[in-house]
């Protein structure tokens, strides 16, 4: 992968000048010049915000990263993350309307949060009833037959669980994932290691056999 398609998919939100976004217009010339290129990736660096992604140092290849982990892979890894970190709310969820809901939005990986296998889900009574109100909050917010709200959540969730985690233990991925998405606060995680290392390496063995 090139440098102009790694900056292609950054969120024009982290490139800056001054602590203000850069102009649209700017920004897209600015992508469509080799020395404009080279000043954004300076400025990301500069900032750092990309110690890991695009730091020179020997052996080291940004285009590893970032075709490992094209933004589909990590969307669709970010919400199983997220399901899988509301677990305790989803499990103690028995009334039936929302039930359906959470079924038909998310499909197999409604059974994700399900299996004990995966994780225990065991978390402090007060942390599950917090990830028990969130949910609720999102449900109603997509009344009807809206799931966005929904979905969100779990995506929003899910990419603070897998930042936290690579953080630890794949820094480049956990940035690539943060310039991905437009900024956010950092939040609270709920998701001990080993679960999040099982549906990294499901998700990017499921790809490699595709």
């Amino acid at each position: 992968m090139t440098l102009q398609a790694l900056l292609a998919d950054i969120e024009p939100d982290w490139f800056r000048d001054g602590g203000d976004p850069l102009p649209p217009d700017l920004l897209r010339r600015a992508r469509g010049s080799r020395l404009g290129r080279r000043l954004l990736a300076r400025g990301l660096i500069a900032d750092g915000l990309v110690d890991a992604l695009l730091a020179p140092r020997p052996g080291h290849d940004p285009a590893t990263i970032t075709m490992r982990w094209p933004k589909a892979r990590v969307e669709r890894l970010a919400r199983d993350l997220g399901v899988l970190a509301h677990a305790p709310a989803i499990r103690g969820e028995v009334r039936r309307e929302p039930v359906r809901r959470l079924k038909r939005a998310l499909g197999n990986s409604y059974l994700l949060a399900l299996d004990p296998s995966v994780w225990d889900a065991q978390l402090p009574a007060p942390t599950v009833r917090q990830l028990a109100t969130g949910l609720e909050q999102a449900l109603a917010a997509g009344a009807g037959e809206d799931d966005a709200p929904v979905l969100a959540l779990f995506a929003r969730q899910g990419r603070q669980e897998l930042r936290a985690w690579a953080a630890r233990r794949d820094p480049a991925l956990g940035e690539w994932v943060a310039l991905l998405h437009p900024r956010e606060p950092a939040g609270p995680t709920y998701l001990p290691e080993r679960p999040v290392l099982l549906l990294c390496t499901h998700h990017e063995t499921r790809a490699a056999k595709a």
